[in-house]
């Protein structure tokens, strides 16, 4: 395994091609939320697609293979077009994160339902569903975390009083930075890297225990 990437080499396939889902089911649920509440900024910009060109940030997605995260082209919300802009602005923040979980369990349901076939499919189909489902789940508590730019800080805000939002405001003409800061230096040790070791294996545990199924 080179020791540049973050994944063994034998399984970049799988992690590129569920990325190229994941990050577009992302940000198609961002979109069509978006359109459902009023604002047709990603459809007139087409991002309302599931084509996979109009969402991969390159930069983000070699980012992914070389530090373990990484980002699409965010889409394009304004949130002043949203009907009733409060509710409208957190389910369009958390539709993408919850599509990601919803394809996590769509990817062990697939699992479970081969687990109960005869047909011979080798290694190559289960270990795509090991990491199509794992990196969804990652995706999911990832983006939740209340971080600019991520989806969980957008909801945060909504919740926040508007002196408190104006506090802000000069810290997220930064955010990428900090953000950057946080995610690839030892700091990551005692912020994300917790909520990833807590927060995901029992999201993991979950979804399996739906379908009665143990870890794979």
């Amino acid at each position: 395994m080179p020791s540049f990437l973050a994944y063994p080499l034998e399984l970049i396939p799988y992690v590129l091609v569920t990325l190229l889902i994941a990050f577009t089911i992302h940000e198609w649920a961002h979109a069509l939320v978006a359109l459902a509440f009023g604002d047709d900024t990603a459809k007139n910009q087409g991002r309302l697609s599931l084509n996979p060109l109009v969402h991969i940030d390159l930069f983000g997605l070699l980012l992914i293979l070389i530090a373990g995260f990484g980002w699409a082209k965010p889409t394009p919300v304004n949130r002043f077009k949203l009907k009733k802009r409060r509710l409208g602005s957190v389910l369009v923040s958390l539709a993408g994160p919850i599509s990601n979980l919803l394809l996590a369990i769509i990817g062990v349901g697939i699992y479970s339902i081969l687990l109960n076939t005869s047909y011979e499919y080798g290694s190559v189909i289960p270990t795509f569903l090991m990491v199509f489902v794992n990196l969804n789940i990652v995706l999911f508590v990832f983006n939740l975390i209340p971080l600019p730019p991520l989806d969980g800080y957008q909801v945060l805000i909504e919740f926040l009083p508007l002196s408190a939002r104006a506090k802000l405001e000069p810290v997220e003409r930064y955010a990428m930075l900090i953000f950057l800061i946080i995610a690839l230096t030892p700091i990551s040790q005692f912020t994300i890297q917790p909520i990833f070791n807590r927060v995901i294996p029992f999201i993991y545990r979950m979804i399996l225990g739906i379908f009665g199924l143990t870890p794979f």
